[in-house]
């Protein structure tokens, strides 16, 4: 048997440590987790639970999140208060906040919000995606943003996502979304 003390040869102690100041940031995630999980089970009391299609009610959702909620909460809080995350990499970016980028996307989500009903799902959530795209391009200093070929490459990717999701749900879900013309094509 050995005399070696465990914690002078290089093991970490299995006792939580007391946080340091920085992981409170860390641990008003947890709490905020943990709440949003414990507000969404207290709405679903009051979801009627008769089983639907496939034995499964409608507060069967809400009631799964809820706890996966609960418990990454609980998880974030323990292990912020055990030391704090752990294995975390450099945060990445510049220092100070990009307020062009941020101007970008800020206006394609108010943009799409205001002419979803004029101009359609299609083009209004393609518009969001063009300035969305084009703040975070910008905001990560890419080369070639003005480019015309970035800007088409950006407006036929935001068709390609939007167009599709329209005639999922007008289509095969029957939930009507806001379109160009009454054929529910566009």
């Amino acid at each position: 048997m050995s005399n070696i003390d465990p914690l002078s040869s290089g093991y970490a102690s299995l006792e939580p440590q007391s946080p340091p100041s920085a992981v409170w940031p860390q641990t008003l995630v947890g709490v905020g987790i943990l709440l949003t999980g414990l507000a969404l089970g207290f709405g679903a009391i009051g979801i009627s639970s008769e089983a639907g299609y496939g034995g499964v009610g409608p507060n069967f959702l809400p009631w799964l999140v809820s706890v996966a909620l609960t418990v990454c909460g609980a998880w974030i809080i323990w292990e912020s208060r055990t030391g704090g995350f752990r294995e975390m990499d450099a945060p990445s970016g510049a220092v100070q906040t990009y307020w062009s980028g941020f101007a970008w996307v800020t206006a394609g989500l108010l943009l799409n919000a205001a002419l979803i009903t004029t101009i359609g799902f299609i083009l209004s959530c393609t518009l969001c995606y063009l300035l969305a795209v084009q703040g975070l391009r910008r905001a990560s200093g890419q080369a070639a943003v003005n480019a015309p070929r970035t800007w088409t490459t950006d407006i036929v990717t935001g068709l390609l996502i939007s167009a599709p999701v329209f005639w999922l749900f007008t289509k095969f879900l029957a939930i009507n979304l806001p379109g160009l013309t009454t054929t529910g094509w566009l």
